[in-house]
Formats: C-alpha cells, sequence, structure tokens
C-alpha cells in the first residue's frame, strides 16, 4: 500500500466540524482524552447546487460514517489502568463494554440521513463499526451511503488504533480509505480510485501523519484517572486528527451539564462541550466550507458514557449552517458492561 495523493476535505460531505480560537478554549490538551466530532450517519454527495455546499459547509453529513475510539497519543506513556483493591478473597472487577446506538440526522427540522453505531472495548482490544445512510429530502436529491470501521489494541486503558477503513457511494462512484497504524504514525494510507492532484491544496508531509489518530478513533473520549466521568475537565482537551484525507486539529471546552433520554437504551446526565476545528493541511485555504467550519463556535457535542469504561461517546451533535440548525442525534443508545471477571488476593 503506497501513500494517496492528497484529496479534499471539503470535497467531501463529512462532519468534522467546528473551529478553533486559542484565546477561547482552554489551553490545556490531555493526551488521554480524544474525540473526532464525526457522527455515524453516512452520506455521500453530491446533494445538488446550494443545498450540497450548505450541508458540506456545516460540515453535517459524512462522506464516511465516523466511528469510535480514544486514544492516547502513541509517544506519551498511557494513564495507568485502575487498579482493583486487592483486599478480600477475590475482587470483581468490569474490563470493558459494548454499544449498540442508532442516530438520525435532520437539518433544521427535516430529516436527511440515518445510521447505527456499534462500539465492543475489552480489556487487551477494541472495535467499531459505523453504517448509514441518506434518508427523507435529501435521498430525494441523491441516495448515498458509507461503512467504517476501526480496530485496535487497548494499552493502560488507552485506545491505540491499528487499522482503520471507511467506504463511500453514491449513484456515480464508490470510494475507499484505508489506513495502517503504528502506535502515533499512520504507516500506510490510501483513496481508491486515487483522486487527482489538486495544488491549491496544503500538502499532506510525513510530518503531518506523526503524532495523530484516526477519526474514528477520534470519535470517543477517553477521561484518564479513576475519578467522575463527567466533570468539567473531561471537556477541556484536544487530539489531532487525520482522516485520509485532511490534516486538522481538535479542541473542546466546557460548556454545561445537562440529562438526555434516549427513545431506547440510556437516559441520565450528559456533558456537553464546546467543539472548535483548526485545519492543518491536505484542504485548499480559499475552500468557502473549510472558512466557514474554521470561524464556527456554536457547535457542541454532547457526551454520555459507555458502560464498563471510561470512555464517553457522542450522543448528540448540533452544528449551525446557513439553512438552520443541523443535529445528529441518539434515538437508541444501549450500552451494557462486559461481565465482571474474579480477581485472585495477592498479598
Amino acid at each position: 500500500m503506497r501513500p494517496a495523493p492528497r484529496a479534499g476535505f471539503a470535497d467531501q460531505v463529512m462532519p468534522q466540524v467546528s473551529s478553533q480560537e486559542s484565546s477561547k478554549v482552554s489551553p490545556r490538551v490531555s493526551p488521554h482524552a480524544t474525540l473526532s466530532v464525526t457522527p455515524p450517519v453516512s452520506v455521500t454527495p453530491p446533494v445538488t447546487g446550494r443545498m450540497a455546499r450548505a450541508v458540506v459547509a456545516a460540515g453535517l453529513l459524512l462522506a464516511l460514517p465516523m466511528v469510535v475510539s480514544g486514544a492516547a497519543r502513541a509517544q506519551t506513556p498511557a494513564a495507568a489502568p485502575v487498579q482493583p483493591s486487592l483486599q478480600g478473597p477475590a475482587q470483581a472487577v468490569t474490563l470493558g463494554g459494548k454499544l449498540e446506538a442508532k442516530y438520525e440526522a435532520s437539518l433544521a427540522g427535516i430529516a436527511v440521513g440515518k445510521g447505527q453505531w456499534a462500539i465492543d472495548i475489552n480489556d487487551d482490544q477494541y472495535s467499531a463499526t459505523a453504517s448509514g445512510g441518506t434518508a427523507g429530502l435529501l435521498k430525494a436529491f441523491a441516495g448515498g451511503s458509507g461503512s467504517g470501521q476501526s480496530i485496535g489494541r487497548v494499552v493502560g486503558g488507552a485506545l491505540v488504533p491499528s487499522n482503520y477503513q471507511a467506504v463511500t457511494t453514491s449513484v456515480k462512484k464508490s470510494e475507499t480509505i484505508r489506513m495502517l497504524i503504528t502506535p502515533g504514525y499512520v504507516k500506510e494510507y490510501s483513496i481508491e480510485p486515487e483522486p487527482p492532484a489538486d495544488p491549491e491544496k496544503i500538502p499532506i508531509t510525513d510530518a503531518h501523519r506523526r503524532n495523530v489518530i484516526d477519526p474514528m478513533t477520534g470519535s470517543l473520549l477517553r477521561v484518564a484517572g479513576t475519578g467522575e466521568l463527567l466533570t468539567p475537565d473531561s471537556c477541556r482537551t484536544g487530539t489531532s486528527i487525520f482522516d485520509g484525507r485532511m490534516r486538522y486539529d481538535l479542541k473542546l471546552d466546557y460548556k454545561r451539564m445537562e440529562n438526555v433520554k434516549a427513545e431506547k437504551g440510556y437516559h441520565g446526565p450528559a456533558i456537553v462541550c464546546a467543539v472548535y476545528f483548526t485545519p492543518i493541511a491536505g484542504y485548499v485555504p480559499d475552500r468557502a466550507a473549510i472558512k466557514y467550519l474554521a470561524a464556527q463556535r456554536n457547535i457542541e457535542v454532547t457526551l454520555v458514557p459507555i458502560a464498563g469504561t471510561r470512555v464517553l461517546v457522542p450522543y448528540r451533535m448540533t452544528v449551525p449552517t446557513p439553512l438552520g440548525v443541523a443535529m445528529l442525534e441518539a434515538t437508541e443508545f444501549v450500552t451494557s458492561a462486559a461481565p465482571p471477571k474474579a480477581v485472585a488476593k495477592t498479598n
């Protein structure tokens, strides 16, 4: 597999939302908590005319469904795993959890996409898969679908990706992005069919592929330590993402706490974070969609935990657009902890 030529983020309908303004974002960036806001609903371009451009600019719908998993940067020591108390003959400890969720995407209250998301985390590995497609009004203009997968290892409690793949299909074409990842470095990546070179794009260099994670892995926010999960500090973090096309940074900051209730599954507390997006390479600087996303200050992601883990997952995302508020929200969010394992007493 050889490195693929650069391809544009703005050429795809993809919800990497937000922007960054250093004066408005907490400077503390934790290497053990990451979030790439790329919801598991997938929509493929073209949509048509101004509507297509607005949807792209808003970053509501994805050309590749995103998935999940929070990972620490490989070159930074991972947070120490939680050690169970060793008092008594044996202790039951939970070493992972699962999530099965369904999402709906809407634009100004009109349904435009649906998707589903599955995550499985255990004591030494994880997997995340997503699939989705256009729905409602958008499907009438242009049908599209996509699927994605990220797999990797659990190291010291952190999720460290090894393979990433995203496939998108529209009436006109199908495209596959693949990445082979060693800790902290995208060793190989490809886009099939190979897109044409664009001299206006900022080139992707070898340095841009270092100290990054894939967007699916970045979609989970891992909270280090042993304390409460839903605290303001959980939002004050950031990460560097490479998606096979574009290199960008995301920063989060705390906004508020609230309660959520899915039609099926989770109901309880959630934390709401602001998201700020900064493009780095692999994009055309004058592209309107990029400028739009980089200027946003009102994009939010609402996070809730996966049972049995210290990982938070997007439950809802809202993005201001020229056509109204774009929203991705879970309708079903069923999460369960892995069966406890008995740990023998150690003297």
